[in-house]
């Protein structure tokens, strides 16, 4: 539910309201403006005018880590991938101008339906399997994903596939450089190990980047699909095993300390990872034999971006508290994607 805009995250109505009325003119009525506080990088923020409502996402306040938080991707996703998957909101508005609110942004369609953060909803705690339901439903819709036609949706341009995986070692090793405020050996021996050892992708698919439960959306009483799938702006084309891997990393795992973590893990009756995995294999197909790899790199990954949000805190770009314990999850993640390895 949207909430009043934090402090220091404020955006100039002033010019805003006039430029989105020019932009979108069949907008009519008295205009406000609140926050959605769930997310930890992107500020997104609820707009109304008079009964219809929209959603604006931008960048977060401060140094901005290269290529992170593009909008400008983000909406040559969402402008063309929802007439070819249900589950990706229509972006209606791409705004590059920074005399608007002093960063790119985007407006896009509103959706309604629930979350899953840590617990339960209220809405679905007395349904049989609900925790199965849910994960095959999430498993599922990441293998309509990875199995959208990109070039029928007009993606083709959206990256480069051939040696995906290998950029996007090189990409989050220099985004670990510029954000650590220490030395760690686990994310030096994750970037050398993962560098020796990288597999060959059996698939080119539509990855998503961030594809976990509090980036979906279900419909109030139904766990068995989901409806909406946000927080675009990381996506490419490659392989979508690191898409799974991504998923995984956020799952709840004995080698993860809750003590570590700035926000709650998954508590409940979850499935495991195995599950997750098996469910995954059997809606596309795909061999899983090299899934250790790919949780490693997913876990050297999630320790870079909780460096770069502690990395901010530190700098002092955010007031936001939570971002303080960021830091303990980056190396706790170092940790875990460490042990992956050893698993082979």
């Amino acid at each position: 539910m949207p909430n009043p805009i934090r402090p220091g995250e404020e955006l100039p109505t002033d010019r805003l309201e006039p430029y989105l009325r020019q932009q979108l003119p069949e907008l009519t009525g008295p205009f406000s403006i609140s926050q959605f506080y769930g997310g930890h990088a992107n500020l997104t923020y609820e707009l109304k005018f008079g009964d219809r409502e929209l959603v604006l996402r931008r960048p977060p306040f401060g140094t901005i880590a290269p290529g992170a938080h593009d909008m400008r991707r983000e909406y040559q996703i969402l402008s063309r991938l929802h007439e070819h998957f249900a589950p990706a909101p229509r972006a209606l508005l791409l705004c590059t101008d920074p005399a608007v609110i002093g960063a790119d942004f985007i407006v896009m369609e509103r959706r309604h339906g629930v979350v899953v953060r840590y617990t339960l909803p209220d809405t679905f705690r007395e349904l049989l399997n609900v925790e199965r339901r849910f994960t095959d439903a999430l498993m599922r819709v990441s293998a309509d994903l990875h199995q959208v036609d990109a070039v029928r949706a007009g993606l083709q341009d959206l990256g480069k596939p051939e040696g995906f995986a290998a950029r996007q070692l090189r990409g989050w090793s220099k985004r670990w450089q510029l954000a650590k405020t220490r030395d760690n050996a686990d994310m030096d021996y994750l970037a050398t190990a993962l560098a020796e050892d990288i597999p060959t992708p059996q698939a080119v698919s539509i990855v998503h980047g961030d594809l976990k439960f509090d980036n979906c959306q279900y419909p109030p009483g139904e766990p068995d699909r989901v409806t909406s799938v946000f927080d675009w702006d990381m996506a490419t084309l490659g392989d979508p095993l690191i898409d799974l891997a991504g998923t995984l990393s956020f799952w709840p795992d004995p080698g993860l300390d809750a003590a570590d973590m700035p926000i709650r893990l998954l508590e409940g009756n979850w499935p495991s990872k195995d599950y997750l995995k098996q469910r995954y294999a059997e809606y596309t197909g795909y061999d899983l034999s090299r899934m250790p790899w790919y949780e490693s790199f997913a876990c050297f990954k999630t320790a870079v971006i909780a460096q770069q949000l502690y990395h901010r805190y530190v700098q002092g770009s955010t007031r936001d508290e939570r971002m303080e314990k960021f830091g303990r999850a980056a190396r706790a993640f170092a940790r875990l994607g460490r042990g992956k390895l050893r698993e082979r």
